[in-house]
């Protein structure tokens, strides 16, 4: 057996070695999954594969990183040779090649979010429509998620139902905006990220005999890292790339469904959950990575208690044989101010007794907004902390500014880039100056580079306009012969950025001026490092560095070493594991998050999240709830999280304080106290099964709602109203249901979903 083989259990070795074939690795937290992903790699290396015929697709250059770390310490340098990256980053790849064939050149700008917001805001200028109501976020995640369900402006516009939505909505101008910025980004010769995966997959479809096959032919082996978080068009694409000559190649996709929480963002659980029926026909081999490396059996066991009531799940059993260990720690606070001491008092216990260091514990929190009063009390208990989900580096403005000089240099029709420099550091050309120079640039058809010299402007701003557009022909001359840090260097100091952040003498000034020498060293960094592989070339050049720095996420910033507690969100957390986790602000409408609480999916979402956060513990895991905080200027009193109830009484310490608590219409039983009373601590099941069809199923306004009424729920069936009580906008009913255990339930009206019958 190879040596490495040796490091995997049983069924981690039979996903390893079962190279040939579709393949689905369902693993679960702390199970070793990456090391499964980068054997199995290495192994299929070994047999005899060339490493430039395996794709591997992840979500974050770090992973990519560490991914051909570990391949390289059982194959060596061949590791470099694997097509390893985001999918952003391969698929930016592919498309410099193959840009012309979609009618772009080879050097297009990537958009970042700031670049497509003010696109899409002058385009809606342009339209004369109200940007109220075409609000930019809104409209920009509109033609988002038609990307990313490969939805061209022609089919949007012909889909009835889309567009009775933006009318419902009161933007029906929608598909317009939408068609005038595929159009303006391509006259501008820039793709933004969801272009890299829309116009790939149009690549690939376009091109069936010459793209398409030529990508199939050269990849052997796809893989696909935590494929719960990829989206209809990314499924889509690995379909392409895998069905050659409709027979399915060798594709493994590693994932797990109970850590699906990016919905968000367009991610489809549907994937992997359907992966096994959609890969049926063609032989599929599941492999289910069950033991947990990570946390103790208490930990474990109360996160296999709470995914069990989500709906649709790949059914598995996390296990581990790492002790019991601790039990969970349940904090309740009366204010969220009360919460952040305590959790600041228990970190200090945790220190003492236990000799954890800072970088051991990590504090999180459903949003980001929930990080000051954390920050207030371990700033006053002297423990320092870390806040992630901050401005990353390349978002801050000076950096933001030098790099747009970059893009106009690499390429000038980047109309984003011109809009964002042209007047910094100030020579005279005024918000007026570019609005007469945009119209020549609509009227003419142009970019607004080539539209310069055609605009009608008085002598000092047309003189201006003209010089800037020199110094940029000036930089231009030189980046074919200059390598990415002389001509960023060039660039610096000939634009007067550095001179106008020298002349600020403020802290503030001070600090930008080091982000600018920040980016120029790495800019350095980037031109020394040796490590790329043979097909990059040694590509040193300006814009193969925007490249790089345009598919830059903030996980892949470089950490301090410095020994701080983590406070982030439990979004960020996926994937990092600590000794001792606090999961707090655990209350209804928080966690989970009151947006979710209309629909199953999104409740099963919130929940899948919250078995993220759990499972990031290693031997210490600390629930927090607050019994009232501000929110929007107000205090809110609130209900403590239905997860909690979802967590058997075992696994809790028993000096626990939780109050009894009548949780709201999930049907969640009352919470008993735990403060030393003793109680019936039965462990609620979760009902997998309705009750009623949900397609017949419809509600009736609470308002109508009165005791001696027959009604009907969705889990729990038909039950009687026993009893209305509580305020006129908090009214709670005493409801008995007949055919389920526990049947008298205390539900929320204003939450419930209840149909009277009679």
């Amino acid at each position: 057996m190879k040596p490495y083989l040796l490091d995997l259990n049983e069924i981690q070795r039979k996903a390893v070695t079962t190279t040939d074939g579709p393949v689905l690795v369902v693993a679960g937290p702390g199970s070793g999954k990456t090391r499964v992903l980068t054997y199995r790699i290495a192994h299929i290396i070994q047999k005899g594969t060339k490493p430039w015929e395996i794709l591997a697709l992840t979500f974050t250059n770090k992973a990519a990183r560490e991914m051909k770390e570990r391949i390289a310490k059982v194959v060596g340098d061949k590791a470099n040779q694997v097509w390893a990256g985001t999918f952003h980053s391969i698929f930016a790849r592919i498309l410099r090649v193959e840009a012309e064939k979609l009618g772009y050149p080879s050097n297009f700008t990537i958009y970042d979010s700031d670049d497509s917001k003010s696109l899409i805001k002058n385009i809606i200028k342009e339209k004369n429509l109200n940007p109220e109501i075409y609000n930019v976020n809104a409209i920009r995640a509109r033609i988002s998620s038609a990307k990313s369900n490969i939805i061209p402006p022609k089919a949007y516009r012909e889909n009835a139902e889309l567009m009775e939505q933006d009318r419902f909505a009161k933007r029906p101008y929608t598909v317009d905006i939408y068609t005038a910025y595929m159009a303006r980004c391509k006259k501008a010769g820039a793709m933004d990220f969801d272009d890299l995966l829309y116009q790939l997959y149009a690549l690939l479809y376009k091109n069936p005999d010459n793209v398409l096959e030529k990508y199939q032919n050269r990849f052997k082996y796809l893989l696909v890292d935590e494929f719960q978080d990829t989206n209809h068009l990314q499924y889509q694409i690995v379909l392409k790339l895998t069905n050659f000559k409709n027979s399915m190649r060798n594709v493994c996709v590693v994932g797990d469904d109970a850590q699906s929480i990016y919905g968000f963002r367009g991610a489809t659980i549907e994937n992997i959950l359907d992966f096994e029926k959609d890969f049926k026909q063609h032989n599929i081999q599941v492999f289910k990575l069950e033991q947990n490396y990570r946390s103790t059996e208490h930990i474990v066991k109360a996160a296999n208690e709470v995914i069990t009531f989500n709906k649709r799940q790949i059914k598995k059993e996390i296990w581990s044989n790492k002790g019991d260990g601790s039990k969970i720690k349940v904090i309740k606070a009366q204010t969220d101010n009360e919460e952040g001491k305590r959790i600041a008092d228990t970190i200090v216990e945790q220190k003492n007794r236990h000799h954890l260091s800072n970088k051991e514990i990590a504090i999180l929190y459903r949003t980001n907004a929930q990080s000051r009063v954390f920050e207030e009390y371990l700033r006053r208990y002297n423990i320092l902390y870390k806040v992630y989900g901050g401005l990353s580096f390349y978002q801050r403005k000076e950096v933001k500014d030098l790099v747009a000089y970059f893009r106009l240099v690499v390429n000038p029709s980047d109309e984003e880039a011109f809009r964002r420099v042209v007047n910094y550091p100030k020579r005279g050309i005024g918000k007026a100056s570019v609005e007469k120079l945009t119209a020549v640039a609509v009227q003419t058809d142009q970019s607004l580079w080539d539209s310069v010299e055609q605009v009608n402007l008085g002598a000092r701003a047309k003189n201006s306009l003209l010089a800037f557009k020199q110094i940029i022909q000036s930089f231009q001359s030189k980046k074919d012969s200059l390598n990415a840090y002389e001509l960023a260097t060039i660039i610096a100091k000939k634009s007067k950025i550095l001179d106008t952040l020298k002349a600020d003498n403020t802290i503030e000034g001070m600090g930008r001026l080091e982000n600018i020498v920040g980016l120029l060293d790495g800019i350095k960094e980037f031109v020394e490092n040796d490590e790329v592989t043979e097909e990059e070339n040694e590509d040193k050049s300006l814009a193969t560095y925007l490249q790089n720095i345009a598919l830059h996420t903030d996980l892949d910033e470089k950490k301090d070493i410095d020994d701080f507690v983590t406070l982030m969100s439990v979004h960020s957390a996926k994937g990092l594991e600590f000794k001792s986790v606090f999961v707090v602000g655990l209350e209804e409408k928080l966690f989970p998050s009151f947006m979710s609480l209309d629909t199953i999916e999104g409740i099963d979402e919130e929940r899948r999240l919250f078995y993220v956060a759990i499972t990031r513990a290693e031997q210490f895991l600390t629930l927090s709830y607050a019994n009232s905080r501000y929110r929007y200027g107000q205090m809110r009193y609130n209900e403590p999280s239905r997860f909690l109830n979802e967590i058997d009484i075992r696994h809790i310490e028993s000096n626990t304080a939780m109050r009894q608590s009548a949780l709201n219409s999930t049907g969640i039983s009352a919470m008993p106290s735990r403060s030393g009373v003793k109680g019936n601590f039965k462990r609620v099941t979760p009902n997998t099964t309705l009750m009623a069809d949900p397609a017949t199923f419809k509600p009736s306004p609470s308002s109508q709602i009165q005791a001696g009424m027959k009604v009907l729920h969705l889990k729990f069936g038909e039950g009687k109203v026993l009893s209305i009580d509580g305020s006129e906008k908090n009214k709670v009913a005493t409801i008995f249901f007949n055919k389920i255990d526990n049947p008298q339930r205390r539900i929320m009206l204003k939450f419930a979903k209840l149909q009277i019958l009679s």
